[in-house]
């Protein structure tokens, strides 16, 4: 495993959970390691105010805390962090090559993609004004700081569904907003959710505004049908209507499922040798920052088998 200008053994792309333990990981395993993170490393956790559930933090710790503890010890094993966009893979033959935002030519023996998803949201101006501040993509993620509070939930599918019932663990009341005149959660989700005595569900209105403070106090919300209006006065307000990978990179060059996340296996490796996916780019389910480290140790692990095998 021989390093050159702007060749790595192991690059990630990616600078998550998931690919800074990657990075970790790779580089203590002996590869010469490159992360690509962008103009800002750390992804979605950025944007979280407050984390209870990483291990190892006794009081809750600051999204951009953690991400940046994550970068430091990558750097200081010997990982190098570029802040940069890949923009182009060729992943024809190997060496794979990379580009960058600014033109500049990269080279790796393995790749690990680790671009994660982006929650999806309404595009109301007001949202992002409270985005970590009441308003959140993430009910797992925020429901405890809602206990005995009234919240909402955007959505009609399962995980709208899976949210509201989940935030019923902590909140006094949730309401769950969904546009049309039925959810499209499955029956047994919507059975469930008829029966929880704190779960009321409003059909055929949207959110037309997020109001507040310093923080979210209510939503206003519009009948689709009628026009007409209601407000909802909580203080936590979760949308749950889907989450977008980042995989516009690889389209066309690695198998995508239905969904469009990148096909993985149990082993992270994807359709093409060498070439490995963690996080929320391969995970449909969890969406949670410790499995996306988990996945991303994994990745690493795999490319420096798959290194070893090729040098054999």
């Amino acid at each position: 495993m021989t390093e050159q200008t702007n060749h790595y053994d192991i690059v990630v792309i990616g600078s998550g959970p998931a690919g800074f333990t990657a990075a970790i990981y790779a580089v203590r395993g002996g590869a010469s390691t490159a992360l690509f993170g962008g103009v800002a490393p750390g992804g979605q956790l950025l944007l979280t105010m407050e984390i209870e559930n990483y291990p190892g933090f006794v009081d809750p710790v600051v999204g951009a805390d953690l991400m940046g503890k994550m970068l430091k010890q990558a750097t200081r094993l010997g990982a190098r962090v570029l802040q940069e966009s890949i923009t182009s893979v060729d992943l024809s033959a190997r060496p794979f090559k990379l580009t960058s935002g600014g033109g500049q030519q990269y080279t790796a023996g393995a790749l690990i993609i680790a671009t994660g998803a982006q929650a999806r949201w309404l595009g109301l101006p007001s949202e992002q004004k409270y985005s970590g501040k009441g308003v959140s993509g993430c009910a797992t993620c925020d429901g405890f700081f809602f206990r005995g509070k009234e919240v909402c939930v955007v959505g009609g599918g399962d995980t709208a569904a899976e949210d509201a019932l989940f935030l019923t663990k902590f909140a006094s009341k949730v309401y769950l907003v969904h546009r049309r005149d039925k959810l499209r959660a499955s029956f047994r989700l919507q059975e469930k959710l008829k029966a929880n005595p704190k779960v009321e569900i409003i059909y055929d209105h949207i959110p037309e505004e997020f109001l507040g403070a310093e923080k979210l106090t209510a939503v206003s919300l519009k009948h689709v049908k009628t026009g007409a209006p209601r407000r909802l006065d909580v203080t936590g307000a979760f949308i749950a209507i889907g989450h977008t990978p980042a995989t516009e990179l690889v389209k066309g060059k690695l198998a995508l499922d239905e969904s469009g996340y990148i096909a993985a296996d149990s082993h992270t490796a994807t359709s093409v040798p060498g070439v490995y996916a963690a996080g929320d780019v391969m995970d449909t389910r969890y969406k949670q920052a410790i499995v996306a480290a988990g996945s991303g140790c994994k990745a690493a692990m795999e490319a420096l088998l798959y290194l070893e095998e090729q040098d054999k």
